[in-house]
C-alpha cells in the first residue's frame, strides 16, 4: 500500500533489508515471520505492542534514498511479501529508469514524493473513497484492529487506549479497543498473544472502581465470566466512551435502534488532539447534547453546537452572574456557575435582534440579545464574540426560513403572531369538532375549568390563599419575565414548592417541562393525527377503550362523554406517533390529570414530554423505565435509609411499591389534590422529586415498616400513611380516593400535609443530583435489560422443550447462537431491515426472527447435512419449507423444527423432508416460493436393527392417516428429482464410508428412473398423438410386463432383484464418478465437487456450469417423468448405506461448540458472550 512519503532517520534500526537499489530499499521487520528472529525478534515484537508500531500490522516497507543523502522516506507499507513485492516490481519497472535521468538529487525526491503522491489521489479517485477527518495514525490503528480480530470494514474503531488486563493474578500489557459493537483487548509479551473479544450486548455489569492494588480499574461483567483492566491513561474518559457504548447495545437490545454516524460534525481545528477519531468526536457530541437536552428540557432533536463562559445581566437584582452560554440550532440557553442562581433559555423562534454593543472595561465584549415579548438580555465576558454572533446569524436564518416554510405547509390564515392571537375561539371550535363525530361535545379548554363552580359569595380563606399564589406568580412575571424566556432562579422554585394555583398549572406544566416548545414549532400536527387515527382500530386502540372508564372514574370530568371522548384523542394520537410504546396501562390515569389541567392539544405534548424524555421508556411494553428507576431507588434507599434497606429487600416491598409509585407520579396511591402538587414539582425538577418523595415517605414510616412481619403488613402501612396526605390549599371538593378502600377498616391515620412531605423531602434528600442518578440508570439499563433477555430465552426454551428431543441446555445455546446471529446482521449489514426481524412488542417466539442471509449461516454450522458448494442451495429449500407463513422471516421454533427432524428424526422423518424440501414448486428465488404448510414433526424412537425389512414392514404398518399424509405428497418431476440426486450426492463429500455411499446413492437414482419412466405407461393422457407415442415407446426400455410389475410392488426382495438387474456389468469405481447403465439408458453423474447435474445419455452438459440449483439450457425436461414419496422411500431402504446414514445419530453439542469458535474472515460470527483469552507461543 502506497503512504505519503514520511521521514525516517534511521533505516536500519529493528528492521532486516531484503532489497535494495540504488534508490530503493525493501525491509522486512525483526522478528516477523518464521523464526520470529530469537530473542531480539520476541523483544521487537513486544515492543511494536507496547509501543503500538505500525510495524505489527505492516511488517513490510519500502524506503526510498537518494545516493548520497542519509535521510530516508518511507513510501510503501506491506502486511505480506506479495502486496509489497508488486509496490517493489511496479518501482523498478517505471520509476528506476526515470530517476537515472535526474542531475539534481533535490529534483529526485521532488520527483519521487510528486509520483507517489499521484498514485494515492489516483486511487482514492477512482475507489470512491472519501475524505475524512481520521488522521494516518489512527487509520492505522484500524487497519490493526481489523487484522487483529479478523474484524470486517463495517466493524468501526471509536477509539483505542493503553492498559493492563489482568489474568488471573498476572497483568498483561496491551491495547483495549473500543469499537461501535465490541470491546477487544490485545497484548504481545515476549512470544506469547492474548485476545479478548466482547460484545457490548452481553455486557451484564460495567463498573470503574478502586482497590488498594489497583487505584483505577474497570471491572466488565458478562453471564459467564469477569474482566478487569487497570493501568489507563485516563480512566474517566476511557469509562465515559465505555458507558456510551454499552448503552447503544442496550438501546440496540431495547428498540434495534442501533447506531449510525453523524456525518454533519464540522471539521477537526488543527490544534485537536491527533489520535481523535470521527465517531468518537461524534460520540462525544452525542453525549454533550444530551446532558444539554436534559439539563433545558429540549425537544430530543436538537444538537448543541457550542458553548462558551460568559456572564449575564439579571435585571432583578442588578447583577452580571457568571456562567455558560450554549448555543444550538434552534436555542440559545445559559445556565450560572452556582446551579440554582438563574437559567435561561431563548428559543430563536422568538428573537427578533441580536447585536454586539460597546464594549467597556465594566462590560467586555457585550451581546445584545432581544425577544418578541420585548425582553432584551445582555451577555457579556464573550471570548470570540464575532464567531459567535455569526452563528447564532446563521442559525436565526434557517429559523425563518423554516418558520416560512411550515406556515406556508399548514396553510396558515395569518403571517404575524399578532393575527394568529386574534383568531376567534370560535374558529378554534369549529375546527376541533370537525375532528369528531357530531354527537359527541369537544372539549376546547382545561376540563377543570368546566367543572369549577365559583361564585362571588363563595370567598373563603381556601380562595384568599389561592388568591395569594396567583398574585405571587403575576408578580414573578413582572419581574422575571413571562414565557419561554424567563429568568428560572431560586424564587421560581420557591413559588412551585408552594403550590401552582389551579387556573395556572396548564400553562406552567407546558413551561417547565419544554413541551411548548414542541407545540409551538408542530402547528397543526395534533390536529392531523387525530384526523388519521380515528376510527382506526388495533391492540392499542382496543387496550385504550378498555382502560377509558377507568381513568379518575371519581372525577366528574371523566363522568361524561366529553371528558372521555378528549382522552380517547389524546391516547389514540400519541398511539400512532409513537407505535414502539402505543398505549401502556397508567398512561390513562396520568393523561386524564394532564386534560383536566390542559387544553386538549396541550395535554397530547405534555404526554410526549413525559414518555420520551422526562420518563424514557417507561410506557414501552416491558416498562422498562420503570424497572431501571425501581432499581436506582433500591440503591438510594440503601444509601440513604439503610436501617429500613434490609427489611424492605427481606419483605420484597420496595419492588411492590416503586412501580405503582413511578408509573402513575404518585396520581393512584395519594388523593387527587394533593398528587397534582408531586406532579408541579416533577415537571420542575424531574424525576428526582419522585425519588425524594419516596424515600421521605419511607423514612416517614421506618419504625413501623421495621416491625413488619411480611409485605402485607407494609404495604398497608404505606397505604394508609398516603391517603392521609391532604392538600389543606386546595379549593377542589374533595374527591373520593379509590386507594383508600384497599386499606384496612383500623384508625385513620393521622392527616400528613403535603407542602411539609415535600419540603420535608428536599431538607433531607435534596442532595440527590441529577447526574448521579443518570450514572444509577445506565447502571440498572443493563442488569435489567440483560434480565429481560435471560428471561425471555427461558421462556422461548420452556414453550419449545416439549416439541424437540433437544434439552433445555442445547436449546438455551442455540437460541443464544440464533440471537448472536441476528445482532451480527444487524452490526453488518443483511439483506433485511432489523427492525422487521427484532420485535420487542411480540410474543417471545417471534421476538427475534432471521432472513435466508442468517439462516444459511447457522445452516452451515449445524445443520448435518450442510456439505460442499452445494450448502446454500439445500439452505435455501430447507428454509422455504420452514418459512410456513412465507414472510421471508423464520422464528426459533421454525428454526428447531427442522434442525430436530435432521438430528434427531427417524429414517422415514429424515426422507419425507429431504423429499419435501425438493417438491416445493418454483425456482431458487425466495420471492416465488410458494406457501407450504409444514408439519411439526415427532420424534419415533430409534430402532435397534438396522435390517430395511423391518422398516418395510412397520411402514406398512402405519396408520391409515399416516399413509394418506404420504399419499397427499405431490409427486417429484424430473427437475426436482435431478435437485434431489444433487442433493444427496453433495452430501456425502465428507462422510467416512463416501464411497459406499455414492455408489448406493447411483444404484437407487437408477431405480427411480425406471420407476418414472414405467409410471408414465399408466399415466398416458389418451389424446396423445401418434407420433408421441411412438416416441414415447421408443422412450420406455424393453420390459417384460412382470419386470414393471417388481418395480411398482416394490417389496423387499423384488426391490433388491430389479436393483440388482438395473446394475451394468462395468461397474466402474464411485470416486470416479461412474455412469451406470440402465436398460438402454445411461446416468451421469457430472462433476460432483462443481455441484453435480444428472442428466440422460444423449443430452449436452454444455452449460451447466455456474447454473446453480437450475438446469442446464441445453436439458430437455419430460414432463410426464414423476415419482412419489413412497417410491423415493422404498428405494432408498434397498441400499444399507444409505440407511445406516439416515438412521445415524448427530451429536449436536460438538456442533454447537463447533459454531461457538467459528471465525470467518469478513465475517465473524461471536456467539460467545466472549472469548476466553487465548494464549499461543
Amino acid at each position: 500500500m502506497w503512504v505519503n512519503p514520511e521521514e525516517v532517520l534511521m533505516a536500519s534500526a529493528l528492521w532486516m533489508t531484503e532489497r535494495a537499489n540504488p534508490y530503493f530499499i525493501l525491509q522486512k521487520r525483526k522478528g516477523h515471520g518464521d523464526g520470529g528472529g530469537g530473542l531480539a525478534g520476541l523483544l521487537v515484537g513486544t515492543l511494536d505492542v507496547v509501543l503500538d508500531s505500525s510495524a505489527r500490522v505492516a511488517p513490510y516497507r519500502i524506503l526510498y534514498q537518494t545516493p548520497d543523502s542519509l535521510v530516508y522516506w518511507t513510501i510503501a507499507h506491506g502486511s505480506s511479501r506479495k502486496e509489497i513485492t508488486e509496490n517493489w516490481e511496479w518501482l523498478e519497472q517505471n520509476l528506476l529508469q526515470t530517476l537515472s535521468i535526474f542531475e539534481n538529487e533535490n529534483d529526485i525526491t521532488t520527483f519521487v514524493k510528486g509520483k507517489i503522491q499521484g498514485i494515492i489521489a489516483e486511487y482514492n479517485k477512482s475507489h470512491d473513497i472519501r475524505e475524512d477527518d481520521d488522521t494516518d495514525k489512527f487509520k492505522e490503528a484500524i487497519a490493526k484492529f481489523h487484522k487483529l480480530f479478523v474484524m470486517p470494514e463495517e466493524e468501526k474503531l471509536v477509539n483505542y487506549y493503553s492498559c493492563s488486563y489482568w489474568k488471573g493474578k498476572v497483568p498483561r500489557q496491551g491495547w483495549l479497543y473500543l469499537s461501535i459493537n465490541h470491546l477487544c483487548f490485545y497484548s504481545y509479551l515476549l512470544g506469547k498473544e492474548a485476545k479478548l473479544v466482547i460484545r457490548w450486548a452481553d455486557v451484564t455489569q460495567l463498573e470503574k472502581n478502586a482497590t488498594l492494588l489497583l487505584p483505577d480499574m474497570v471491572r466488565v461483567s458478562t453471564r459467564c465470566s469477569e474482566h478487569v483492566f487497570s493501568v489507563f491513561l485516563n480512566i474517566n474518559e476511557t469509562f465515559k466512551l465505555m458507558e456510551q457504548l454499552a448503552n447503544i447495545a442496550m438501546r440496540q437490545l431495547l428498540d434495534n435502534k442501533g447506531f449510525e454516524q453523524d456525518r454533519s460534525l464540522p471539521k477537526l481545528k488543527k490544534k485537536s488532539p491527533k489520535k481523535v477519531s470521527a465517531l468518537k468526536r461524534d460520540l462525544d457530541a452525542r453525549a454533550k447534547s444530551e446532558r444539554y437536552r436534559a439539563l433545558f428540557r429540549l425537544p430530543k432533536d436538537e444538537k448543541l453546537d457550542g458553548h462558551t463562559d460568559c456572564t449575564l445581566w439579571t435585571p432583578f437584582n442588578k447583577m452580571h452572574i457568571l456562567g455558560q452560554m450554549f448555543v444550538s440550532t434552534n436555542y440559545i440557553c445559559f445556565t450560572s456557575k452556582e446551579e440554582t442562581a438563574c437559567s435561561l433559555i431563548i428559543p430563536l423562534r422568538e428573537v427578533t435582534i441580536v447585536e454586539k454593543a460597546d464594549s467597556c472595561n465594566v462590560l467586555p465584549s457585550p451581546l445584545s440579545i432581544s425577544t418578541k415579548n420585548k425582553m432584551t438580555f445582555l451577555f457579556a465576558n464573550l471570548k470570540d464574540r464575532d464567531f459567535l454572533v455569526q452563528r447564532i446569524s446563521d442559525f436565526l436564518q434557517q429559523t425563518t426560513s423554516k418558520i416560512y416554510f411550515e406556515r406556508e405547509i399548514t396553510g396558515s390564515l395569518s403571517s404575524s403572531d399578532d393575527e394568529r392571537s386574534a383568531l376567534s375561539s370560535e374558529g378554534d371550535s369549529d375546527r376541533q369538532f370537525n375532528l369528531n363525530d357530531s354527537r359527541v361535545p369537544t372539549a376546547t379548554q382545561a376540563l377543570m375549568t368546566m367543572y369549577r363552580r365559583r361564585s362571588p359569595e363563595e370567598f373563603n380563606p381556601k380562595l384568599a390563599k389561592e388568591f395569594l399564589k396567583e398574585q405571587a406568580w403575576k408578580n414573578h412575571f413582572t419581574e422575571y419575565g413571562q414565557g419561554v424566556c424567563m429568568y428560572r432562579t431560586e424564587k421560581t422554585k420557591e413559588l412551585v414548592l408552594q403550590g401552582i394555583p389551579e387556573n395556572m398549572r396548564g400553562e406552567l406544566w407546558l413551561l417547565f417541562s419544554g413541551a411548548i416548545n414542541e407545540m409551538a414549532t408542530h402547528p397543526g400536527y395534533y390536529e392531523d393525527l387525530v384526523e388519521k387515527s380515528m376510527g382506526k382500530y388495533n391492540l392499542a386502540t382496543e387496550e385504550i377503550e378498555r382502560d377509558l372508564h377507568r381513568s379518575l372514574p371519581e372525577h366528574p370530568a371523566f363522568q361524561n362523554e366529553m371528558g372521555i371522548a378528549a382522552l380517547r384523542r389524546v391516547l389514540t394520537a400519541y398511539a400512532f406517533r409513537n407505535p414502539n410504546i402505543g398505549y401502556c396501562q397508567a398512561m390513562n390515569i396520568v393523561t386524564s390529570v394532564l386534560l383536566l389541567y390542559a387544553k386538549e392539544e396541550e395535554a397530547f405534548w405534555l404526554l410526549v414530554a413525559l414518555c420520551e424524555r422526562m420518563l424514557p421508556d417507561y410506557y414501552n411494553t416491558r416498562v422498562v423505565g420503570a424497572l431501571v428507576d425501581q432499581g436506582v431507588f433500591e440503591e438510594l434507599a440503601h444509601v440513604y435509609v439503610p436501617q429500613l434497606y434490609d427489611c424492605m429487600q427481606a419483605l420484597s416491598v420496595i419492588s411492590t411499591i416503586s412501580l405503582s409509585w413511578f408509573l402513575t407520579l404518585f396520581l393512584s396511591v395519594m388523593p387527587f389534590e394533593s398528587a397534582v402538587v408531586v406532579v408541579d414539582c416533577f415537571f420542575y425538577e424531574g424525576i428526582k422529586v419522585i425519588f425524594q418523595l419516596a424515600l421521605s415517605v419511607l423514612d416517614a414510616n421506618i419504625h413501623q415498616l421495621l416491625s413488619c412481619k411480611d409485605d402485607g403488613e407494609a404495604m398497608t402501612i404505606l397505604g394508609r400513611y398516603l391517603d392521609s396526605v391532604t392538600n389543606k390549599d386546595s379549593t377542589l371538593p374533595p374527591i373520593p380516593h379509590l386507594h383508600s378502600l384497599l386499606t384496612d377498616n383500623g384508625e385513620p391515620h393521622p392527616e400528613v400535609d403535603i407542602f411539609k412531605l415535600v419540603r420535608s423531602s428536599y431538607e433531607k434528600f435534596g442532595s440527590i443530583r441529577a447526574d448521579v442518578i443518570e450514572q444509577m440508570r445506565f447502571k440498572q439499563r443493563l442488569r435489567v435489560i440483560q434480565a429481560i433477555e435471560d428471561t425471555t430465552k427461558r421462556n422461548v426454551v420452556r414453550t419449545i422443550v416439549t416439541e424437540t428431543p433437544f434439552s433445555i441446555d442445547e436449546l438455551e445455546e442455540l437460541y443464544t447462537l440464533f440471537k448472536a446471529e441476528h445482532l451480527t446482521s444487524c452490526y453488518w449489514g443483511s439483506t433485511s431491515n432489523p427492525m422487521s426481524r427484532h420485535d420487542p412488542s411480540l410474543p417471545y417466539l417471534e421476538q427475534y426472527r432471521m432472513d435466508l442471509e442468517q439462516f444459511k449461516v447457522l445452516f452451515a454450522l449445524l445443520f448435518p447435512w450442510a456439505c460442499g458448494t452445494h450448502t446454500d442451495d439445500l439452505a435455501l429449500r430447507v428454509f422455504r419449507l420452514l418459512d410456513h407463513n412465507a414472510d421471508a422471516l423464520i422464528n426459533f421454533r421454525e428454526f428447531i423444527c427442522g434442525l430436530s427432524v435432521m438430528c434427531h428424526g427417524d429414517l422415514t422423518e429424515k426422507l419425507k423432508f429431504l423429499y419435501k424440501i425438493h417438491v416445493l414448486p418454483g425456482g431458487l428465488m425466495l420471492e416465488s416460493c410458494l406457501n407450504v404448510q409444514h408439519s411439526v414433526f415427532c420424534v419415533v424412537k430409534k430402532m435397534q436393527t438396522p435390517d430395511y425389512r423391518m422398516y418395510l414392514r412397520l411402514w406398512n404398518q402405519e396408520t391409515k392417516a399416516k399413509l394418506e399424509n404420504m399419499k397427499d405428497l405431490p409427486k417429484l418431476n424430473q427437475s426436482q428429482f435431478i435437485e434431489l440426486c444433487k442433493t444427496l450426492y453433495n452430501m456425502f463429500s465428507e462422510d467416512p464410508s463416501e464411497q459406499e455411499l455414492y455408489h448406493a446413492t447411483a444404484t437407487v437414482t437408477s431405480l427411480l428412473l425406471e420407476m418414472g419412466e414405467v409410471g408414465k405407461l399408466f399415466c398416458s393422457p389418451a389424446h396423445k398423438t401418434d407420433e408421441e407415442d411412438e416416441d414415447e415407446r421408443i422412450a420406455v426400455p424393453s420390459r417384460s410386463k412382470q419386470e414393471r410389475h417388481q418395480l411398482e410392488d416394490s417389496s423387499p426382495k423384488d426391490t433388491a432383484t430389479s436393483c440388482a438387474m438395473l446394475l451394468s456389468d462395468d461397474d466402474t469405481s464411485v470416486s470416479s464418478y461412474s455412469v451406470l447403465s440402465a436398460g438402454s439408458h445411461e446416468l451421469q453423474c457430472e462433476d460432483i465437487a462443481e455441484d453435480t447435474v444428472l442428466i440422460r445419455s444423449g443430452a449436452a452438459a454444455a452449460g451447466h456450469h455456474g447454473r446453480r440449483g437450475g438446469l442446464p439450457h441445453s436439458v430437455s425436461i419430460d414432463k410426464d417423468w414423476a415419482i412419489t414419496f413412497e417410491q423415493f422411500l422404498a428405494s432408498v431402504l434397498t441400499e444399507q448405506a444409505l440407511v445406516q446414514y439416515f438412521e445415524k445419530p448427530v451429536e449436536i453439542a460438538a456442533r454447537i461448540t463447533n459454531a461457538k469458535n467459528v471465525r470467518k474472515v469478513g465475517h465473524q460470527h461471536m456467539s460467545l458472550s466472549d472469548y476466553e483469552i487465548s494464549l499461543s507461543g
